[in-house]
């Protein structure tokens, strides 16, 4: 386990990355672990954060991948409900970049 202290804050992660405590996500939290994997936050990567924070939130668990494809099209429609759309946003595996960049726990599927 180590620690970072961001905006002021002492956060502690996991051995892969994803938060111990998911209350101390905040926008910031989120934006240090993207810089952390490469990724510069738009508003296409919000929309799909936001998404899977609403999701864990209603079924307490991240979606794994075919899940969350589902739910992206359920909720933003067709164009973005699709594998590739997220493997731009989040790639190597969205399901578990997403969730981490959430402030979620590592999907229960994903390896």
């Amino acid at each position: 386990m180590a620690t970072e202290k961001i905006a002021g804050q002492e956060i502690a992660f996991d051995d892969e990355g994803y938060l111990e405590e998911l209350s101390l996500w905040t926008p910031e939290v989120a934006e240090y672990l993207a810089s952390r994997e490469g990724i510069i936050l738009t508003e296409a990567h919000w929309e799909i954060l936001y998404l899977l924070r609403d999701f864990y939130s209603r079924y307490e668990h991240s979606p794994a991948m075919r899940p969350l494809v589902k739910a992206v099209k359920q909720t933003l429609g067709d164009d973005k409900g699709r594998s590739i759309y997220l493997m731009q946003l989040f790639p190597g595996s969205p399901a578990k970049v997403g969730a981490r960049l959430a402030g979620l726990p590592k999907p229960d599927n994903c390896l």
